[in-house]
């Protein structure tokens, strides 16, 4: 009977081994500048919009080559100091797994001054 559970144990093991889960979200990923790209900013609404959504969103990790699927939707608005044009730039992100919430922006409110392209 022992004998037989470990045969079953094993092969068990070597079929998980070759089944593989990838779990990850959809976002909308857009820039609008200065209300250029109206279907991104807000109110925003999922009317004739799907050109704008990637499935599945994948995003870099803090020191790390390559993509990852994303755990979060990011959407980012404000105004530039300098011109007092407006930005909304929706994305992905995932959290890189570091100790901290300084760089982490998924793990924490951004309230406040952003930089975006060197502005």
């Amino acid at each position: 009977m022992l004998h037989r559970f470990k045969d079953i144990t094993i092969a068990l093991f070597a079929l998980l081994q070759c089944v593989s889960f990838v779990h990850s979200i959809d976002c909308f990923k857009c820039v609008s500048m200065n209300g250029q790209f109206p279907p991104c900013d807000d109110p925003f609404h999922n009317n004739h919009s799907l050109n704008m959504l990637e499935g599945p969103c994948m995003g870099g990790r803090k020191g790390r080559d390559g993509l990852f699927p994303a755990t979060s939707c990011i959407k980012m608005a404000g105004v530039f100091d300098d011109t007092g044009e407006s930005i909304t730039v929706r994305g992905c992100g995932l959290d890189s797994g570091t100790a901290t919430t300084d760089t982490e922006i998924i793990r924490m409110s951004h309230c406040g001054r952003f930089y975006y392209n060197d502005r």
